[in-house]
């Protein structure tokens, strides 16, 4: 037991790595267009996604708040920075992901989403781990 418990910085370490770079990769089209900064219109991205925000019956705003939510929380997760903070949004939003959009799919649609609840979960009640940014700044 005691070699397993050595491994638990690294174990949050992976998860926090994990979960991070899945709302930073999920996001990223949400914040930079296909035609990159060329077209002159830099919000085009994150324009297209609060139209379709709009389509599932939310308010506009709720798209730009997922958004900063998967793309500032999932760096901040990747460097451990507010790890239960962002977790707990993460989940908040996996949440509302699951229930206006995945669960047409039933489980094998869903089945993703579940696995972020659970890991962002995860994060909020254990937090960053001594690998993290928040450790070295006293936030944990």
């Amino acid at each position: 037991m005691r070699t397993l418990n050595k491994l638990q910085p690294w174990a949050l370490f992976l998860l926090r790595l994990t979960v991070g770079v899945a709302m930073v990769y999920h996001s990223y089209g949400k914040v930079y267009s296909a035609e990159g900064f060329h077209s002159g219109h830099y919000l085009a991205a994150l324009e297209h996604f609060n139209d379709f925000v709009v389509t599932l019956g939310l308010p506009r705003w709720l798209g730009d708040i997922s958004t900063v939510t998967e793309f500032v929380g999932g760096t901040s997760l990747i460097f451990g920075l507010l790890t239960r903070f962002w977790a707990f949004l993460i989940t908040g939003n996996m949440l509302i992901a699951l229930i206006t959009v995945n669960y047409h799919g039933g489980y094998r649609g869903s089945e993703y989403t579940l696995a972020l609840i659970a890991m962002s979960l995860m994060l909020v009640s254990a937090g960053s781990g001594s690998l993290s940014l928040d450790r070295k700044f006293g936030f944990s």
